[in-house]
C-alpha cells in the first residue's frame, strides 16, 4: 500500500468517525427534547388529576357559580386531549386562565378560602404550576439547543437527510397578553 492510499484511507476514517460523532450528538439532543416534553406531560397529567378535586371542593361552597366551574372542567378536558407542543400550550393556557378565575372566585367565599381541603389543593396546584414552568423552561432550552445543533455547519449538511427537523417551542403565542391580565370576578 502506498503512502497516498494510507493518507486517503486515514482521511476517510476520520471523516466517518467525525460524522458518527455529529449524528450521535444530534440524536442525544433530540432525545433530550423528547424527554423534556415527556416531563412536561407528567406534570400536566398531575395537574389534570388535581383539577377535578379542586372543582368538587369549590362546588360545595359556591354552587351557584356553575359557569366558572364548567369553564374549568371544559378547559381541563381540552388540555387533556391536546396534541403537540403548540396545541397543548394553547389548551394549557386556557386551563390556567380558568383556574385563575376559580381562585379569584374563591376570594368571594371566606368559608371556602378557609377550608383546609381547598388550601391544600391550592398549595398542591401552586407547586405543580411551578414545576410545570420549570419543565417548560427545560423543554424550551432543549429545543433551542437541538434546533441550533441541526442548523449549525456542518451538521446542517446532512441533518435533514437523517430526519432531524426543527422542533416547536412550548410558547404562549397569542395567549401571552390574556395570561398577564387579572381574571374578572363576577357576582
Amino acid at each position: 500500500m502506498s503512502t497516498s492510499t494510507m493518507i486517503v484511507l486515514g482521511v476517510i476514517v476520520v471523516l466517518v468517525i467525525w460524522a458518527i460523532g455529529v449524528y450521535n450528538g444530534l440524536v442525544s439532543m433530540r432525545q433530550r427534547v423528547n424527554q423534556a416534553y415527556a416531563d412536561i406531560d407528567v406534570q400536566l397529567r398531575q395537574r389534570h388529576d388535581l383539577v377535578p378535586n379542586l372543582v368538587e371542593t369549590v362546588k360545595g361552597y359556591a354552587a351557584h357559580e356553575r359557569g366558572t366551574l364548567d369553564e374549568v372542567v371544559k378547559a381541563r378536558n381540552a388540555a387533556m386531549t391536546a396534541q403537540g407542543p403548540a396545541q397543548q400550550a394553547a389548551a394549557e393556557n386556557m386551563l390556567t386562565g380558568a383556574l385563575r378565575q376559580l381562585f379569584a372566585l374563591a376570594e368571594a367565599y371566606p368559608d371556602l378560602k378557609a377550608s383546609t381541603n381547598f388550601q391544600q389543593l391550592q398549595a398542591e396546584l401552586t407547586d405543580l404550576e411551578n414545576k410545570i414552568a420549570a419543565a417548560r423552561r427545560f423543554f424550551n432550552n432543549a429545543v433551542q439547543e437541538y434546533n441550533t445543533g441541526i442548523q449549525r455547519f456542518p451538521a446542517a449538511l446532512f441533518a435533514s437527510a437523517f430526519g432531524f427537523t426543527p422542533k416547536t417551542f412550548f410558547d404562549l403565542g397569542d395567549e401571552r397578553a390574556a395570561v398577564g391580565e387579572a381574571p374578572p370576578v363576577k357576582f
